[in-house]
């Protein structure tokens, strides 16, 4: 039993120990957190000066104290994004300036079993599978096959469904040349989601296999995706998880297609920079990873919640229980092979992004408990800052208005350092995406990959209006949303909408009611304050009140086909005879 267990812990003496990386990190840690300091006092002392240049009022002195609450988190993204834009521009592989003790030997065959692991509930099975045999065939054309075997588990609890799904899965086996190396399995409990099906795999199947890769139902990665994780894990023992950088597959929908856009963008300056700071401390995104089975399975059990209900986003408590028991956890920041699709409408974006919010705050209940290193709670918050914001920006807001519209002498603003201030925070907020759209415009052979500069100009022009009618729309949905989950309401985790779908306008007007009255409210509210406090909301507040025919357009096929034909937006896989995937169709798209 003893020798069991030192096998499921790190190796000691390595070049990997993380002691000999201790300064080194902690230097790295010291200087993000003074660029973060600094992000969040500059923009915080300019609103100051704007809002006592008259005096204070109590709604002032509200604005003041929820932008201190906010603001650290703002300066994370805008400090994050500075650091990874100077990672991408050092001029090598990013993976080696965040992680230079890192072994990769591309030639060095390849010792270990991995387990590909597919989950699925509810899902176009044969879509799915399609999407997963040419990385199959790929491994077997590079002579590696037989290193890896596919697992299908499914969680899908429809009888009528689940027949279909066993025909699918069946009808392909029978098509491979290696049936062997495939199986399916569904749960009769749904028992953990995802998360409890993935264990219960860990725990009951993966004898013979020391790695798994976990993919979603709409992933897809190359085989030298897949390789390359192969091999950092295999040739690096003292990781546990390495994550890849997940890029969004080409679609010429245009909801997906413009937020895919900035997401590449944002995500490559984004991902750089906190693979930088947090090293073996990184995070996990639920798929598209590679997991060490062995301590994934001794110390990566999701802990009960006090309520008695399981936890919905499992991905990053995982990692911080990984890294908790002394294992590193690492994100691979190179763009790469690795993909997922995004929500085909406005519609399919909130409610999935109402499922993320209710399982990150669940780990407001998990803060305390003795399993994690203190990187693991910085994660776990972080990963709860991603919605807590929203409440805090909503509520300044209302501040704003309430200040506006005070006739009170104290409540005057000074324009100058106000919108100074409005602009830097902006800047931060938006710092990932126009830092990872200018690390594209000053490298000529990555501009071409994109189209070109004036492609490349008007696409960035096009997501960033796309993204700031957005962000007031999210922000109001997860504000309603927090506020009834505080009142009972269970949020579960409900199959995804991933098919390209046409929203009527009965249908968009049904869901945003609500989101366009609070948008026009508080616009007209700040008409009736004077011109130059409405020209402020104006850009924060546009997309609420624009909601219903912002999410019918965007819902629009022969939109999303004019943006196609325009290249408008495009990502480089789009431009790429040589891309993995098809070229885009103009299939007509269903109503939802």
């Amino acid at each position: 039993m003893a020798a069991s267990r030192d096998r499921d812990r790190p190796p000691p003496e390595t070049c990997h120990d993380r002691r000999a990386q201790g300064p080194a990190m902690a230097v790295r840690r010291c200087l993000y957190l003074a660029l973060v300091l600094a992000c969040a006092a500059v923009p915080l002392a300019l609103l100051g000066r704007a809002l006592g240049a008259g005096g204070w009022t109590v709604a002032e002195g509200l604005i003041w104290a929820l932008a201190l609450v906010v603001s650290p988190w703002i300066a994370t993204l805008g400090a994050s994004a500075l650091v990874g834009f100077a990672v991408l521009m050092a001029g090598r592989d990013p993976l080696a300036v965040v992680w230079p003790e890192a072994r990769l030997d591309p030639d060095r065959p390849i010792g270990i079993r991995t387990a590909i692991l597919l989950c699925i509930r509810n899902e176009d099975t044969r879509a799915v599978l399609a999407r997963i045999r040419p990385l199959l065939f790929a491994l077997d054309a590079q002579g590696v096959g037989e290193r890896f075997a596919l697992f299908v588990l499914s969680d899908t609890r429809d009888p009528a469904h689940a027949a279909e799904e066993e025909a699918a899965f069946a009808a392909f086996r029978a098509t491979l040349p290696w049936p062997d190396r495939t199986a399916y399995r569904r749960r009769e409990s749904n028992e953990g989601f995802k998360a409890g099906n993935v264990m219960e795999f860990v725990r009951a199947r993966s004898a013979g296999f020391e790695a798994m890769i976990t993919l979603d139902a709409d992933s897809v990665m190359t085989a030298d995706a897949v390789l390359r994780l192969v091999r950092l894990i295999e040739q690096n023992p003292r990781v546990a998880l390495i994550q890849t950088l997940i890029a969004a597959q080409p679609t010429a929908a245009a909801f997906p297609r413009l937020f895919q856009f900035g997401m590449r963008h944002g995500m490559r300056a984004y991902a750089a920079g906190i693979a930088w700071w947090q090293g073996a401390d990184g995070p996990y995104w639920g798929h598209n990873a590679i997991i060490r089975i062995a301590p994934f399975r001794d110390h990566a059990a999701l802990p009960a919640l006090p309520d008695g209900a399981s936890i919905l986003s499992h991905d990053q408590v995982e990692a911080a229980l990984l890294r908790g028991a002394g294992w590193e956890v690492r994100l691979d920041p190179l763009e790469q092979g690795s993909y997922e699709a995004n929500p085909p409408s406005l519609l399919a974006f909130m409610r999935r992004d109402l499922r993320w919010m209710a399982g990150n705050l669940q780990y407001l209940a998990l803060l305390r408990l003795p399993l994690f290193s203190w990187m693991g709670r910085v994660q776990l918050v972080l990963a709860i800052l991603l919605f807590l914001w929203s409440p805090v920006v909503v509520a300044i807001a209302l501040a704003a208005l309430a200040n506006a519209l005070d006739a009170d002498p104290r409540a005057a603003v000074a324009l100058g350092p106000g919108l100074a201030a409005t602009a830097l925070f902006a800047l931060l907020f938006f710092a990932p995406k126009l830092l990872g759209a200018l690390e594209v415009a000053l490298k000529p052979a990555l501009r071409r990959r994109w189209g070109g500069g004036a492609t490349l100009a008007a696409g960035v022009a096009a997501e960033f209006l796309f993204y700031l009618l957005l962000v007031p729309l999210s922000a109001l949905n997860q504000t309603v949303g927090m506020a009834g989950l505080a009142l009972g309401r269970r949020i579960g985790w409900a199959p995804q909408t991933r098919e390209d779908r046409r929203v009527p306008l009965a249908d968009a007007a049904r869901a945003l009611w609500w989101h366009t009255l609070a948008g026009v409210g508080l616009l007209a509210g700040f008409a009736l304050a004077g011109t130059t406090a409405f020209l402020w909301a104006l850009p924060f507040l546009a997309g609420a009140a624009l909601a219903i025919p912002y999410c019918v357009l965007t819902a629009d096929p022969a939109f999303g086909r004019r943006l196609a034909a325009a290249r408008l937006a495009a990502i480089p896989e789009e431009l790429d005879p040589a891309s993995p995937f098809p070229p885009l169709l103009s299939a007509p798209a269903r109503a939802a």
